[in-house]
């Protein structure tokens, strides 16, 4: 079985393949929900499957090691069975939330000792500990811990922080080799791709990535903080290094304009919590622009939430109702505003791929980047 096969190239570098894992087959470009402690926040599994069309989505190692525990998970039979998701699972490292306890943690070369932001107590994550908790959630494609930089990030500190990075790397790929899966089902481990805005680091660090063989390749520490076209322009030289024939994910990324960029630059894996996140601050992403749903304008709109939306609550609501409960401060309003989103998103990755097949995808994303950016 053939892990990753790309069905048609464009003119570029934006290209359409299929992912095949035990719990399924992904169709890329896709965009990844990202479903933190085995939640998508405020949405049902079935809507996940039956409305948003998710085709995979995200655990996080750091969170489920603290809560519910490995111990729970273990005895649960893995992430797949204690949340009911059937379909295909991909966890981080747990090194992007240890990096992001900046005050709380300390990094050796053995590994990141970090504070529990949930009751104070300390704990280790090392490469080693890193995978084995990864193999105890039981993710379909799991990914090698690393160090991110924050940006900015002088070139000394990129440096070493990458080169501690591959160092881990190996570690990570002798502990899954020599340690097999617990659940009967294949486990894929990705290595990440560091180096910070420096591109010398990036091609280095690319070339790592590369040699070590993996069936799957991430780009980490981007969309933290730096302008836009420095995202572009470090994905795109990390893209024309990294192996074509096999599938690339680019880590936290982004908006809808971010994404469909990132298509265009040879990635095929995105996940970020920005459409669900921004969806329960009344930020709707829509084919037209960008919506603030808390507007005054709204008030009296009762057209459908979205004429060109997918799910069944543009349909079945309007822009003056969910308006209303926003206003209202209803736990309602986050979760229609949380399904509209991430179904425009998957829906987005799918239109996307449709002009990828069709040979037109760059001159269709030129079109559509600007109405995306939009205030409506």
């Amino acid at each position: 079985m053939k892990f990753f096969n790309i069905e048609k190239t464009s003119e570029g570098k934006a290209r359409a393949g299929e992912i095949t894992t035990d719990h399924g087959k992904i169709q890329t470009p896709i965009f990844m929900p990202v479903g933190t402690v085995a939640s998508v926040k405020t949405v049902h599994q079935r809507e996940l499957k039956e409305d948003i069309k998710a085709q995979i989505i995200l655990g996080n190692t750091y969170h489920l090691y603290l809560r519910p525990g490995m111990e729970t998970m273990q005895d649960a039979g893995g992430l797949h069975k204690f949340m009911n998701w059937d379909l295909p699972i991909l966890t981080d490292s747990g090194g992007f939330q240890v990096f992001s306890l900046a005050s709380n943690r300390k990094m050796t070369e053995e590994g990141a000792r970090f504070k529990s932001h949930i009751d104070g107590s300390y704990h280790m994550f090392s490469p080693e500990r890193s995978m084995e908790i990864q193999r105890q959630i039981g993710a379909d494609i799991f990914m090698a811990f690393d160090e991110c930089t924050p940006y900015p990030c002088d070139y000394n500190q990129a440096k070493s922080s990458m080169e501690l990075t591959h160092r881990w790397l190996k570690r990570c790929i002798e502990w899954t080799n020599d340690n097999p899966e617990l659940y009967g089902y294949k486990q894929r481990l990705f290595p990440i791709v560091q180096g910070s805005t420096y591109s010398d680091l990036r091609k280095i660090s690319a070339e790592v990535i590369s040699e070590a063989g993996a069936e799957g390749n991430a780009i980490g520490g981007l969309s933290v903080g730096e302008p836009e076209e420095e995202m572009y322009r470090i994905t795109d030289e990390v893209t024309d290094i990294l192996p074509k024939e096999k599938p690339r994910y680019l880590m936290g990324v982004g908006t809808p304009w971010n994404i469909l960029e990132s298509i265009g630059l040879g990635i095929d894996m995105m996940d970020c919590v920005m459409p669900t996140r921004n969806a329960r601050n009344a930020m709707l992403f829509t084919w037209q622009g960008v919506m603030n749903l808390k507007n005054e304008k709204w008030k009296r709109d009762f057209s459908p939430l979205d004429e060109f939306g997918t799910s069944f609550v543009d349909r079945e609501y309007s822009k003056a109702y969910l308006r209303h409960l926003f206003v209202s401060k209803e736990y309602l309003a986050k979760q229609i505003a949380s399904i509209h989103n991430l179904a425009f998103y998957l829906d987005l990755v799918k239109v996307a791929r449709e002009h990828i097949i069709a040979g037109d995808f760059y001159e269709w994303k030129n079109s559509v980047v600007p109405i995306l950016r939009q205030r409506l």
